[in-house]
């Protein structure tokens, strides 16, 4: 993520990177998911970042992917089309709250495993666009935004011309 020049304490997100690690290993240990670690590109002009991926055992229900950036930040995506950026900004001005920002994260990652993110392609006259909601306790948001003919396509050749409510997480089984 680039670095903001009215961000003078950007330490003060390294307590995101600490919050995530400790989220995705509680998951990882509650849940049948299979997780996936590697290092990407978030965008052309970015540097390679971790990304930590939790892949439900059940196709039903919802992936989940973390992105830890240099800023110190990160990038959640839930589903095929949520994506959050933790902070949204990170400028002095704007002052985002990291125990605000963790609270989000764990709201709506808990959205997520309760099979509360419905995903569907909607077209228009104008294209195609994806359109979510993500529903909690405390928590009911939604988003739309287009995609390309190319993103569209991909979407609806995996199952995504019908509306999709991802199924909850399984839990693993006590041994």
């Amino acid at each position: 993520m680039r670095a903001y020049p009215n961000a003078t304490d950007t330490g003060r997100f390294a307590v995101l990177h600490d919050a995530a690690e400790t989220l995705l290993d509680d998951l990882h240990e509650r849940y049948m998911v299979e997780r996936r670690e590697s290092k990407e590109c978030l965008g052309a002009e970015e540097a390679l970042v971790r990304m930590v991926r939790l892949i439900p055992r059940t196709p039903a229900a919802g992936p989940l992917a973390i992105a830890f950036t240099d800023f110190p930040g990160l990038m959640v995506r839930l589903g095929r089309w949520w994506v959050d950026i933790l902070p949204a900004c990170g400028c002095d001005a704007c002052a985002e709250d990291p125990a605000e920002l963790i609270g989000m994260l764990r709201g709506q990652v808990g959205a997520l495993i309760e099979g509360g993110l419905w995903e569907r392609v909607r077209r228009g006259i104008g294209g195609s666009w994806f359109e979510t909601r993500l529903t909690g306790v405390g928590l009911t948001a939604r988003r739309e935004g287009p995609l390309t003919s190319r993103d569209a396509r991909d979407a609806r050749r995996g199952g995504f011309a019908a509306p999709v409510l991802w199924a909850p997480w399984p839990r693993r089984l006590c041994a």
